[in-house]
């Protein structure tokens, strides 16, 4: 789903409405003082002031001023339909009124026609630039229509026309115009003098938020509300802020306060659709959704956020009607058809083809629709089995997703020189008796589309396993790591996991436990972590959970890396948009795990993808016995489990196995000779491990 972030402190619209109402008109004599009490009552009495707007009019029919106190009234008191028609009314007589438009905006968004309010919201702006609660509705509005980059300029603008101290000012303007580093330098600089100023911070949160440090966010948002809880904004910002860390359990009562004082908020709701799902509840998010779209229909990217959840609770058909819904509402959506693409099983018609190539024909896309449409053309035309076009259009969708993520090969080969320096047999010997014993996770690690969903759901088959997601918590925590090198002149991790002690590690891997207990449903006593990244870190996670399960789930290197460049994935996996930098990665993953595999001999378990598709039973078998599960025939039936899978290989594990697609890379062939010089000698080796040599350690 998409939600926007930043929203100022309190309610400007109701602190400022008195000014605009009162600035509206030039009343004189008593009709000055009929207008003033009739402004004083909107607030707290709404149907009083709606009286009082009525008796002026009877005296002057059409007064501007009343008709708007009116319409104001009439929406306070929750009568929409006639504050609608009284506000279309005067902002039709009152074009140029920005606070009529800004009232009018107001109220057709109550009623779920967000595209108008949009309209309406925008003209108000327009005419009145500096009026920081227009900026504010038409930033929420935004975010209810989808549009997070158009709502964070609105919110850029409400700060920049909330905040007239010129220090802020000046970040503000810097936060317009997207230049986050001179916006960071003043906030730091003005909270040195000032560390209590909400706004600032807030500001400096946004800053943190759209260089993606959300640890910093968080603890920005924490101190605003520290200082002032009823900072309802902030509060909404900091329950967005745990979200995009997988907090989600701390997230939801953070949304749960917000929803009592604002209960049909769509962007309350919306997240907590998402945060629902997040948690697994999909029952309570499809709810979530429903009630949304039967207030806001038109809203295409609820649409797809809804059939996302509709598809991970196995309600394929739903889902698809979702997404040809958000469709609908909005031709350009790119990820809408991605997300048909995406479902596997799903075949673009004729005419779905047609749409998609019309689409890339046109000028006027975002560099995020035209990749999802690129994406989405080359899965139907390698439905068609036209390869070469399609690999033209997964190509051009992977080199527009490049230029948007970045990504260092350097660093990557970096880490796993790092690792090979950190992690010896001295040190796993000192350490024997470290970490938390419990056996409860097993690990699937990896390379994304190297079979471990098929994996998991076939473990999550048996009565002691409870299958879960990728859990980013284990990522998350070398972040962590990593964050105390610079506060604490530790060394860079991995290095700062060889200065912990015993107790720390086991300190570690019961704080895992404890963060992934919200995603656990069942009394199961094993759970599955098939977070694919997490070979980065199987040295951490044998020493603060020495018992748990590792799991590699590995693949031919060419069936592998194609399948993961034709694939574009939501977040993450930036390696994967370039068949260089797959090549890469693949290769550096083959050492990495070579050498746990020699310092650690029997401690990772390897299911070849092919060796599963050829012997299921003999691979099941021996995965079960690495497990110490006992053998059980559901395994063998996984395709039945009626389980909610959140991966791109949702569907297709709902089938049993078949083979077609194991070679199905030969068809891309032709094209892949980037791929192949990359991976070098572990292509040449697959699927033994090619000799890496000695290589030189890597000091902090």
């Amino acid at each position: 789903m998409t939600v926007g972030f930043l929203i100022a402190p309190g309610d400007a619209l109701l602190r400022a409405r008195a000014n605009y109402l009162s600035t509206a008109v030039e009343p004189v004599g008593t009709l000055e003082t009929a207008l003033a009490h009739a402004t004083r009552l909107l607030d707290a009495q709404p149907a009083l002031a709606a009286q009082q707007a009525s008796e002026i009019l009877r005296a002057v029919p059409g007064h501007p001023h009343a008709c708007l106190l009116l319409g104001a009234a009439q929406r306070l008191n929750g009568d929409s339909t006639a504050a609608l028609a009284t506000l279309s009314d005067l902002a039709r007589g009152q074009p140029n009124s920005a606070a009529t438009h800004l009232e009018l905006g107001i109220v057709l968004g109550q009623v779920g026609r967000i595209a108008e309010a949009i309209t309406a919201l925008r003209r108000a702006v327009q005419l009145k630039p500096d009026r920081p609660d227009a900026w504010r509705q038409l930033a929420d509005h935004l975010d209810v229509a989808g549009e997070a980059a158009a709502a964070d300029e609105a919110r850029a603008r409400f700060l920049k026309a909330a905040n007239q101290d010129p220090r802020l000012m000046a970040a503000a303007n810097a936060l317009v115009d997207n230049d986050v580093p001179r916006a960071e330098a003043l906030l730091r600089s003005h909270l040195k003098q000032h560390e209590t100023d909400i706004a600032a911070l807030r500001m400096l949160a946004e800053v943190a938020a759209r260089l993606r440090r959300y640890a910093d966010a968080q603890v920005l948002l924490e101190r605003c509300l520290e200082l002032a809880p009823s900072f309802h904004a902030a509060r909404h910002n900091y329950a967005m802020v745990l979200y995009r860390q997988a907090k989600a359990e701390a997230a939801l009562p953070e949304i749960e306060r917000l929803l009592k004082l604002e209960p049909r908020n769509p962007s309350y709701r919306n997240l907590k659709a998402a945060v629902l799902a997040t948690l697994g509840d999909y029952t309570d998010s499809i709810e979530v959704y429903e009630a949304v779209l039967r207030e806001y229909p038109d809203q295409a990217k609820v649409w797809m956020s809804y059939g996302h959840a509709l598809k991970t609770a196995r309600r394929f058909d739903d889902s698809v009607t979702a997404y040809h819904r958000a469709i609908q509402l909005m031709p350009s959506l790119g990820e809408a058809y991605w997300s048909l693409a995406n479902l596997k099983t799903y075949r673009f018609t004729a005419a779905d083809v047609a749409a998609l190539r019309a689409a890339l024909e046109g000028a006027e896309l975002t560099p995020d629709d035209r990749l999802h449409f690129e994406y989405a053309l080359g899965k139907a035309l390698e439905d068609e089995a036209s390869y070469e076009e399609s690999f033209e259009h997964y190509a051009n969708g992977a080199k527009i997703r490049r230029r948007l993520v970045g990504y260092d090969p350097d660093e990557t080969t970096e880490h796993v020189r790092r690792s090979q320096s950190v992690y010896t047999a001295e040190l796993f010997a000192n350490l024997r008796d470290a970490g938390c014993p419990a056996p409860d996770p097993i690990f699937i690690v990896g390379l994304p589309r190297a079979g471990s969903t098929l994996l998991e759901q076939i473990l999550a088959s048996h009565s002691r396993v409870e299958g879960t997601m990728e859990l980013p918590d284990i990522p998350s925590m070398a972040r962590e790591l990593n964050a105390r090198r610079a506060r604490e002149d530790e060394a860079q991790y991995p290095g700062v996991v060889a200065t912990m002690s015993p107790d720390e590690l086991r300190a570690l891997g019961e704080r895992y436990l404890a963060q992934t207990r919200v995603q656990r449903k069942s009394s199961a006593p094993f759970f599955i972590d098939k977070m694919p990244n997490n070979f980065m870190h199987v040295g951490l996670l044998h020493l603060i959970l020495p018992n748990a399960k590792i799991i590699d789930a590995r693949r031919h290197p060419l069936g592998c890396c194609f399948s993961g460049f034709k694939q574009h994935f939501a977040r993450g996996q930036n390696f994967s948009y370039s068949l260089t930098d797959t090549g890469r990665f693949y290769s550096d993953y083959v050492e990495l795990m070579a050498h746990f595999d020699a310092l650690l001999p029997g401690r990772v378990h390897r299911v070849h993808y092919e060796s599963m598709i050829d012997d299921t039973e003999g691979e099941v078998r021996r995965l079960l016995d690495y497990c110490g599960l006992p053998f059980e025939a559901q395994c063998l039936k996984f395709y039945e489990n009626e389980r909610a899978v959140r991966t791109a290989s949702s569907e297709q594990v709902r089938q049993p196995i078949y083979k077609d697609g194991v070679d199905h890379w030969k068809h891309y062939e032709p094209w892949l000779g980037p791929l192949k010089e990359a991976l070098g000698p572990v292509l040449e080796s697959y699927p033994a491990v090619p000799d890496f040599g000695e290589r030189v350690p890597v000091s902090d």
